[in-house]
């Protein structure tokens, strides 16, 4: 399940911690005793020369500041920034002597990744989303290097930067792990910082309109229909373009973040239903609940009522973008990270048309939503090729973004620069914070900071140097504030590849993306009726009783290793 899309996210997570604090600081984590390996001498393949001993006290990136430049796919094809125009990036380059190519996908993410995968090369490093099928694939295919032995023979101060949760969680059953998530949050971070974590999934409405039909209560299917409408007709155009009434994550082949992506089992609705993943230990199959298949069909008669437009069908989040900034969306079933850059423009023309975060759909009790929270799983994960020019210098890079220095580095920028020491923290310079809640974007191109570049970001060390929220920013993650839960237990338990299990998900999951949009617009509760039978027969005669037993056994033993990690 995924937390934050960014998919998914996230998803601009850039924008969410423009001044947001998930959690509170940490240090850097001693390494455990199955990971704290003794230096030892390597040598590069194709020289002859051993390199230095390696020092496990030391950061790893200062033994070597040479040029050198890594090719680095980010499997996210919204992702706008270049490494080397901003100050921050320049300023990292300079001091560690590494240059980054960022790869990014021009269209469909899978099928470019795929595509590599299938060539049987890649790129130096690789970042994608924790949940997606690729991890498996370029694991199990060797395609990538474990860190576990990068680190242990060239640069073992990793494990002094590296939480022994994370790692431990993301080890194979080889015993080694392959990638680094960021945005990771443990089991013992929760009971640290638990009351301070945030969501990112959030119903919003746009301020004027919503007070203007009355704040109506949108929680039932009567009362989400009944806003609808009223805003429709009260409001049928926002500077001479169409309003929509609803606006919704993106359709995709395996459907939908907003209802149900079935690639990650991650629902919105469902979250916001405060359906249960588990009843008495075993997994609940959460869509087939009466309650949210109930709610489906709201939606299918908010569409026969004409308040679902076509445009949420067919635009892609760079359709979507522009439209949140023209404010032509009167509610939004969305993560809140994806649209806060165009909130924060929308507010600074006029404080009073900005999205803000309200009680959206609701179970028959009225039950407030169980929301996912940062998870130890993360947001995405960090690998390195086994066709990387320089293994070395390509794990103690890693090394140094994961470390408090890398983090403060990518998230301040250069001391003097974008951030000085101000009564006493260190913060950002007025002026550059004032750009970074004015105009994102310029801030990115200009500074860099401020987790631009979030691949090996850790949220946990954040609160150390990051301001407080403002507006529009801070009214939507406050919402979520209370709300928020670890869905941890259930991450990584879909099988994927090409197992038995991995085929028959990647079927259903495909089905359900194809069926989604045939439910929403089918003409009748009846055709509904006929079209959602169809899709529990045909998951069933797929083979969804081999893949629930899978899901089962991951999902226990996912408990187990939450249940060490917070001993």
């Amino acid at each position: 399940m995924k937390k934050i899309k960014t998919r998914k996210t996230l998803t601009t997570l850039l924008a969410l911690f423009t001044a947001v604090s998930l959690s509170a600081c940490s240090t850097d984590k001693g390494a455990s005793s199955s990971s704290s390996p003794q230096p030892t001498k390597a040598v590069e393949k194709g020289t002859s020369s051993p390199t230095p001993v390696a020092n496990a006290d030391e950061p790893g990136w200062k033994s070597d500041t040479k040029p050198i430049t890594f090719d680095w796919y980010l499997n996210f094809s919204w992702f706008p920034n270049k490494w080397g125009v901003d100050a921050t990036s320049q300023y990292i380059t300079k001091k560690t002597g590494v240059n980054v190519n960022f790869i990014v996908p021009a269209g469909n993410e899978n099928e470019k990744l795929n595509t590599m995968i299938a060539s049987g090369k890649l790129p130096d490093i690789i970042t994608l989303g924790w949940y997606e099928d690729a991890v498996k694939k370029m694991i199990e295919g060797n395609m990538v290097l474990p860190l576990s032995d990068l680190a242990k023979q060239y640069d073992p101060y990793f494990f002094k930067v590296a939480d022994p949760a994370k790692t431990s969680w993301y080890t194979q059953k080889d015993g080694k792990f392959y990638g680094y998530p960021n945005a990771s949050s443990s089991q013992q971070d929760y009971k640290k910082y638990g009351e301070n974590f945030t969501s990112t999934q959030t119903f919003l409405v746009r301020k004027d309109m919503y007070e203007a039909i009355g704040k109506p209560d949108m929680r039932t299917p009567e009362g989400f229909l009944n806003a609808l409408k009223a805003a429709k007709e009260k409001f049928p155009e926002v500077n001479g373009q169409p309003l929509i009434p609803l606006g919704l994550h993106d359709f995709q082949d395996k459907g939908n973040l907003s209802f149900l992506d079935a690639a990650q089992n991650n629902s919105m609705l469902a979250n916001f239903l405060a359906i249960p993943y588990e009843k008495d230990g075993k997994l609940y199959d959460r869509f087939t609940d009466p309650e949210y298949v109930s709610w489906l069909k709201t939606f299918r008669k908010a569409n026969e009522m004409g308040l679902l437009a076509k445009d949420i069908f067919i635009d892609k989040r760079p359709q979507m973008e522009e439209k949140t900034a023209q404010g032509r969306y009167f509610a939004m079933l969305y993560q809140r990270s994806d649209m806060a850059n165009q909130n924060i423009s929308l507010y600074q023309k006029d404080p009073n048309k900005v999205y803000i975060a309200v009680d959206g759909p609701a179970n028959v009790k009225k039950d407030a939503p169980n929301l996912p929270g940062p998870g130890i799983s993360g947001w995405t994960v960090t690998l390195i090729s086994k066709d990387v020019k320089d293994k070395a210098r390509a794990i103690k890079f890693l090394s140094y973004l994961m470390s408090e220095e890398g983090n403060k580095d990518v998230y301040l920028g250069e001391k003097g620069v974008s951030y000085d020491t101000i009564d006493g923290k260190d913060q950002f310079k007025p002026e550059v914070f004032d750009l970074m809640n004015k105009d994102r974007a310029a801030f990115d191109k200009k500074y860099g900071s401020s987790f631009t570049f979030w691949m090996l970001m850790d949220t946990n060390m954040m609160l150390k140097w990051a301001p407080q929220t403002v507006e529009p920013i801070k009214q939507p993650e406050d919402w979520t504030k209370g709300k928020t839960k670890s869905f941890s237990q259930y991450d990584n338990i879909l099988p994927t590849g090409t197992s038995e299990e991995g085929i028959i998900h990647t079927k259903i999951a495909q089905n359900w993306g194809k069926t989604l949009p045939k439910l929403l617009l089918a003409k009748s509760d009846e055709e509904f009726d006929q079209l959602f039978d169809k899709f529990q027969k045909e998951r069933k005669a797929a083979g969804l009783d081999k893949v629930q037993a899978y899901e089962q056994k991951e999902f226990e033993a996912n408990k187990q290793k939450l249940a060490q990690f917070a001993k």
